[in-house]
């Protein structure tokens, strides 16, 4: 009998544990969707996931001071506590999209749910500690929580980029773990039942069907939000380990989105594309061996594939999903007039820097079609280290030529990246021209040798540059000229301070 009492604390303490580990990992992935979130619909990555995570952790501890006043049935407001967070967590994804969709201002919605949430969350722990004090010593029972909860931390920082987002997408994952959450109160509800009574099983019953309903319809929740937020039809939606991508179409116009950003819209672009391609095809000789980073649409593919003396193209993108998309979709593989099926062209699916540190090709053109530098991870794709690399594998008499957001919307950024090719050692051509998708944009020709670009040799089936298109190009007017700028170094990327900077100017 007394061995049966001892067997039944015993499990009822490792249940306890095991919640424990499962309110871990819950914490931790509403602070990574929270912080993705926010950086996903704000912009600005590295200032709002570096607040909300601020904002989280300083919440938990306004919680953990909390907890001191709750004294009495500690079970009891351990369920209760369970139910408040996965209504709030496992509502929060949706709450926060309807939000920036249908709400004005979005953000007062985002620090309050993480505020609120981070409350919760840091009251949790306290109270588990509290539970357990008559099953363990004072210094066991730290230990042990303290363990799983780092452990459970772990796991989930290692499920949330390789699992949930590319797999669930954001809001599904916030309702899953919103689950998770209830089934730690229900968990402690059966374990106390005895004490706690019947009145906890119907509102626990009514938060899990809830939650089970919005896990369900996750995907028609996002599509409805994201139709609202995007003015055409969206005919494709994939979240990847990498980003979000869309597709909207109306009337035979197709638009591309990464993370919201437009990468392009068939209405104009080849306007952007010409503009990449051709002028620094025209300024070297020989286009036999070409590199292309970026460029996933396979687009800028389109173009290379006008000059008849190229022979081979490597394209290195990050994202699978990009290229196979724009290779397999039928609509969308007719705007880069299959490129992909050409068999000059090899795909490479890996990140742009491992990818050239490991080469041994030189190549006698280079094209960066990168999205604009608005975080860490692309902006060291901007680096004077990263040019340099790749001037390792130019050749003598070859070019290459970038992508430079806009010199209007944010100047400095602009000429930050015609400052960082510079002092990498290259010979410099800066030039622009109106996108209406975009506005007034800007790109970078670099060189080993100054090569001079006298004229656009006429290739068939250019709709818009020709040599006196890009004479104009190369004028730039007072207000876009080039400021005391510096250069972007993996040191301080300066380039994305730039890029908030002025994009921030035009649009808050």
């Amino acid at each position: 009998m007394k061995q049966n009492k001892l067997d039944n604390i015993k499990s009822k303490e490792l249940a306890l544990l095991f919640g424990t580990f499962i309110i871990a990992i819950c914490g931790l992935v509403y602070e990574l969707l929270e912080s993705t979130l926010s950086s996903y619909l704000l912009g600005d990555s590295i200032y709002h996931f570096s607040l909300i995570i601020g904002l989280f952790m300083s919440s938990m501890g306004v919680g953990a001071w909390l907890s001191r006043f709750i004294d009495k049935q500690l079970e009891a407001a351990f369920v209760k506590l369970q139910m408040g967070i996965a209504l709030l967590g496992g509502f929060s994804a949706f709450v926060l999209f309807y939000a920036f969709a249908y709400v004005d201002n979005y953000e007062a919605f985002l620090y309050l749910i993480t505020i609120l949430l981070g409350s919760m969350l840091g009251i949790e722990i306290p109270l588990i500690i509290r539970i357990l004090k008559e099953s363990f010593s004072l210094k066991t029972n730290i230990s042990n929580v303290f363990t799983v909860d780092y452990i459970g931390a772990l796991f989930a920082a290692l499920l949330f980029p390789l699992v949930l987002v590319p797999q669930l997408g954001l809001m599904q994952t916030s309702f899953l773990f919103g689950g998770l959450n209830l089934m730690v109160g229900m968990m402690t509800w059966y374990i106390f039942k005895d004490t706690l009574g019947e009145k906890y099983l119907i509102p626990l019953l009514l938060i899990f069907f809830s939650l089970a309903m919005g896990f369900v319809k996750s995907n028609m929740l996002t599509s409805i939000i994201e139709n609202k937020l995007y003015k055409n039809n969206i005919v494709y939606a994939k979240q990847t380990p990498y980003q979000k991508l869309i597709v909207t179409s109306n009337n035979g116009r197709t638009q591309f989105y990464i993370n919201g950003a437009i990468q392009f819209d068939t209405i104009d672009e080849h306007r952007y594309h010409e503009s990449l391609v051709h002028p620094v095809m025209n300024m070297v000789k020989r286009h036999e061996n070409i590199l292309v980073i970026g460029g996933g649409d396979g687009i800028a593919l389109r173009e290379i594939l006008k000059y008849n003396d190229v022979k081979a193209i490597t394209l290195v993108d990050l994202d699978p999903a990009i290229t196979t998309l724009f290779k397999t979709h039928p609509q969308l593989s007719k705007i880069n007039h299959h490129a992909y099926e050409n068999k000059k062209v090899t795909v490479i699916n890996k990140d742009a820097w491992k990818f050239i540190e490991k080469s041994k090709q030189l190549y006698d053109v280079i094209i960066i079609d990168l999205p604009d530098p608005n975080n860490i991870s692309l902006s060291r794709l901007y680096t004077q280290t990263f040019y340099r690399l790749l001037g390792r594998h130019l050749s003598r008499a070859g070019a290459m030529v970038t992508q430079a957001t806009s010199p209007m919307f944010s100047r400095n950024a602009f000429w930050c990246i015609e400052q960082t090719l510079q002092e990498s050692h290259f010979y410099t051509l800066p030039y622009h021209t109106y996108i209406p998708s975009f506005g007034e944009w800007g790109f970078v020709i670099a060189s080993k040798m100054k090569l001079p670009l006298e004229k656009i040799e006429p290739i068939k089936a250019l709709k818009f540059i020709d040599t006196k298109t890009m004479q104009g190009m190369k004028i730039f007017d007072k207000d876009i000229s080039k400021p005391e700028i510096q250069s972007n170094k993996l040191s301080s990327h300066k380039l994305i301070y730039y890029y908030n900077e002025g994009w921030k100017k035009w649009y808050e």
